[in-house]
C-alpha cells in the first residue's frame, strides 16, 4: 500500500533535516516548504495526509496559512509547532483549523504518535464514508450463473483482486464490465478510498481532458473557476475508465504519463501534481488490433493491459438461465413499477401516492388490474381473487363485445371529469376482455 505523505513547513533547515530523517526512517514520505507561498503550492500539489506547520515563518504565521490550507482540502489534519507556546495561541490555532498544537523542542517519538493517530482517524473517516456509499448503492454479484466461462472468470478475478496493477476488462456492451470493475475495487486493498468512473465515449476531447485532469481559472473560455479533475478525486482509490478504446488520441499520452510517473498537470497550469490511483479500464473493442492499426497508442495499451479479464457474452451458455437476465429484469421491473405505479414493491400494501388504485402488490400469474404493482412478484400465499374488493366498483356496460365496450367506457371516462378514479371489478367477477378464473 502507499506510504503516508507528510508536508513539513519550517524555515529552519536544521529542524527540517532532523524531522525529515526521522520520519523517512519510519516509513513516511516528506515534502518540505519554507514559507506560506511554498506551503500552499506544496499542499496543493502533493495533497499530504498531514501537514506540520511551524508557527513563525519568513512571510507570516501559521494562523494566516491554516485557513488557506483548509480551503484547498479541509480533510487534511494540520499540526502547529511553536517555540513560544501559550494557551491563548493554542486556542486561536485550534479555532483556525489545527488538530494539534505542540511546543518546541518537540520529541520526535511524540510527533510520530500524533501523526499516526491523525492519519488513522482520517482514514477511518474515509472508510466510513466509503462504507456508507456501498450500503446506499448496494452490491451486485458479477458472477451470476454456473457456466464454465463465468466460473473461470471468477477464479481469475479472485487471483488478481489484491493486485495494484492496471486491469483491462474486455467484453461486449452490456455484459457487466462496470459491475466487475466495482467488485474488484470493493474487494481490493483500496476499498476504503474513492471509486471514480468515467465513460470516455460520452465526452469530447476537450470535455474529457477537463473532467479527467481538471483546469485552472481562465484556462479556456468559460473557465471562471479552478476545477478539480477526477484523477484528484480518485487519489489513493480506483479510477475506472469505461470504453477507453474511444479515448481521444490527444488525451492518451497524458494518461500514459499518469501511469508511468504518477503525475499530471491541470489544463492551464504549469505545475505537476502527484496522484496515486489504480486504473481499471474497460472496452468492447479489440485494443490489440486498434494499436496495430494506429488507432490506439501501443505503449498505452501495454500499460493498461497488464492484467486482462474477459467477460463472456450474456447469451452464451447457461449463464442466462441461471439468473443473470432474470435478476437484471426483476431489478428493472421493480424500479419501473415503483416509478410508474407510485408504489414500493418491497412492501405488499397500497401506496398512499395513488389512493385510486386498489390493494397491494401483484400477482405475477394473472397480472390482474386489482393488483397495484405487476412487477412486485407473486402474491404472498394468496391469489388475487381472495383479496378484498374495492369499495365501489364502476358499473360494467352490457354488450356482446366486452373488450370493445371497455375501451369505449374508458374513453368516455377519460373525457369526463378528472376527479373520477378507476377501481378494480369485485371479487369473483371476470375482468373485461378476459375470462373469469373463479370456476
Amino acid at each position: 500500500m502507499t506510504r503516508t505523505r507528510i508536508l513539513l513547513v519550517d524555515d529552519e533547515p536544521g529542524i527540517r533535516l532532523g524531522m525529515r530523517g526521522f520520519l523517512t526512517a519510519h516509513g513516511f514520505d516528506v515534502d518540505e516548504a519554507t514559507s506560506l507561498a511554498e506551503a500552499q503550492e506544496a499542499f496543493r500539489t502533493s495533497r499530504p495526509d498531514v501537514a506540520v506547520v511551524d508557527y513563525r515563518l519568513t512571510d507570516g504565521t501559521a494562523l494566516e496559512l491554516l485557513p488557506r490550507l483548509k480551503d484547498i482540502d479541509a480533510s487534511v489534519p494540520l499540526v502547529v509547532l511553536t517555540g513560544h507556546g501559550s494557551i491563548e495561541l493554542a486556542v486561536q490555532a485550534v479555532k483556525e483549523g489545527a488538530e494539534q498544537f505542540l511546543t518546541k523542542p518537540v520529541e520526535l517519538a511524540v510527533l510520530k504518535v500524533v501523526l499516526d493517530r491523525l492519519v488513522s482517524q482520517r482514514r477511518e473517516r474515509q472508510r466510513l464514508l466509503a462504507e456508507r456509499s456501498r450500503i446506499v448503492r448496494g452490491t451486485v454479484n458479477p458472477f451470476m450463473g454456473g457456466s464454465a466461462a463465468i466460473r473461470a472468470l471468477q477464479a481469475q478475478a479472485e487471483r488478481i483482486i489484491e493486485s495494484d496493477s492496471p486491469v483491462l476488462i474486455t467484453g461486449e456492451t452490456g455484459s457487466g464490465k462496470s459491475v466487475l470493475a466495482r467488485w474488484l475495487h470493493e474487494g481490493g486493498p483500496r476499498k476504503d478510498a474513492p471509486f471514480v468512473d468515467l465513460n470516455c465515449a460520452a465526452l469530447s476531447k476537450d470535455l474529457l481532458d477537463s473532467e479527467l485532469f481538471g483546469h485552472e481559472k481562465g484556462a479556456f473560455t468559460g473557465a471562471v473557476a479552478a476545477k478539480q479533475g477526477l484523477l484528484e478525486v480518485a487519489d489513493r482509490g480506483t479510477l475506472f475508465l469505461d470504453e477507453i478504446g474511444d479515448m481521444d488520441s490527444a488525451v492518451q499520452p497524458k494518461l500514459l504519463k499518469v501511469l508511468e510517473e504518477k503525475r499530471f498537470r491541470r489544463l492551464g497550469d504549469v505545475r505537476d501534481r502527484r496522484v496515486d490511483v489504480r486504473l481499471i479500464a474497460a472496452t468492447h473493442q479489440d485494443l490489440a488490433v486498434a494499436a496495430r492499426d494506429k488507432r490506439f497508442r501501443s505503449d498505452l495499451y501495454f500499460r493498461v493491459s497488464t492484467l486482462i479479464l474477459h467477460v463472456p457474452r450474456c447469451v452464451s451458455g447457461p449463464r442466462t438461465s441461471s439468473g443473470w437476465r432474470t435478476t437484471s429484469w426483476r431489478s428493472w421491473a421493480r424500479r419501473e413499477a415503483a416509478a410508474a405505479w407510485g408504489c414500493n414493491p418491497t412492501r405488499r400494501r397500497p401506496s398512499p401516492a395513488t389512493p385510486g388504485l386498489a390493494t397491494s402488490a401483484s400477482c405475477a400469474t394473472c397480472w390482474s388490474a386489482r393488483c397495484c404493482c405487476p412487477a412486485a412478484g407473486p402474491c404472498p400465499g394468496e391469489t388475487c381473487a381472495s383479496r378484498p374488493p374495492p369499495a365501489s366498483p364502476p358499473p360494467m356496460p352490457t354488450t356482446t363485445s366486452p373488450s370493445r365496450s371497455w375501451s369505449a367506457a374508458t374513453s368516455s371516462a377519460s373525457s369526463a371529469a378528472s376527479t373520477a378514479t378507476w377501481s378494480a371489478p369485485p371479487r369473483g367477477s371476470a375482468s373485461p376482455g378476459r375470462p373469469s378464473t373463479n370456476g
